[in-house]
């Protein structure tokens, strides 16, 4: 069956509730990894970013990123301050979907119903070792293509050659480790020319691999996992933790006025 490049899966039909800037879609993990299994098995093209305050601030501030994480198929509350704001805001009580848990998962059902996969970003020392997990850890996974672009904008013509050589690999799952908003914007650019799921997983890559630990359940449930990570790399993580942070509860409580002042609370 001939399958068109411009199969555009439109976003999930599940609902979606605002917070701040971003429409997050309200979804049980399951069917969200089942929509995604559906969709890679079908070519259709369509993209998941997974949300949290730094994606949200950067939103904020940048309104066109902010319509090209709207627009996406998916686009789940990973953060444990988005799932806390869709219960301070809405009563909705949502589960995080999270890249850290959804890329294994992936990887594993991906081996299941022999679905190719495709990793792109992230440096070549990052995916040496992806191959050598995957390869270990998922024996009947297919890779169709791993490429670790250049620390710079690619050109015209080297951008053709990476969309021809995703197309043409077969691959159902795309795995995206640019690292946001950069992953995110070139899944919204690329998308329609990709007959395949693109999933922006940034820094969940490294960590699922083992290159880099990731916190303790106990921390994950208790939402400390970005304490975790900030004793790990507290130069790099100072500003997104306690500027963007900060500026994220902000914007929430602001958003949070408006809403009880609509309702006359």
């Amino acid at each position: 069956m001939s399958l068109s490049t411009e199969s555009t899966l439109l976003p999930s039909q599940a609902g979606r509730k605002t917070v701040i800037s971003l429409e997050l879609v309200l979804i049980a993990y399951r069917q969200f990894i089942r929509e995604i299994i559906q969709t890679a098995q079908q070519r259709q093209s369509g993209y998941a970013c997974f949300a949290n305050a730094h994606m949200v601030v950067e939103a904020v501030h940048d309104p066109a990123f902010a319509s090209m994480v709207n627009v996406a198929t998916w686009t789940t509350a990973d953060g444990v301050p988005l799932a806390w704001a869709l219960r301070l805001l809405y009563g909705i009580r949502q589960e995080r979907i999270t890249g850290l848990d959804v890329l294994p998962t992936l990887l594993q059902e991906a081996a299941q119903h022999e679905i190719p996969v495709y990793f792109y970003g992230s440096t070549a020392e990052v995916l040496n070792t992806c191959a050598s997990f995957c390869h270990r850890h998922h024996p009947d996974l297919t890779i169709a293509g791993m490429y670790a672009p250049p620390f710079r904008p690619l050109t015209p013509s080297e951008e053709a050659e990476v969309i021809d050589r995703i197309r043409s690999s077969g691959a159902g799952l795309v795995f995206v480790a640019l690292g946001c908003p950069k992953q995110e914007k070139w899944m919204a650019a690329l998308s329609n020319r990709i007959p395949a799921v693109l999933l922006g997983v940034g820094g969940a890559l490294p960590v699922t691999v083992g290159i880099q630990k990731r916190a303790p359940r106990w921390m994950q449930l208790a939402g400390l996992e970005w304490l975790y990570r900030f004793v790990q790399e507290p130069r790099r993580l100072f500003s997104r933790y306690f500027i963007t942070n900060s500026l994220f509860v902000f914007y929430l409580t602001r958003q949070w006025i408006r809403q009880l002042r609509q309702t006359g609370n």
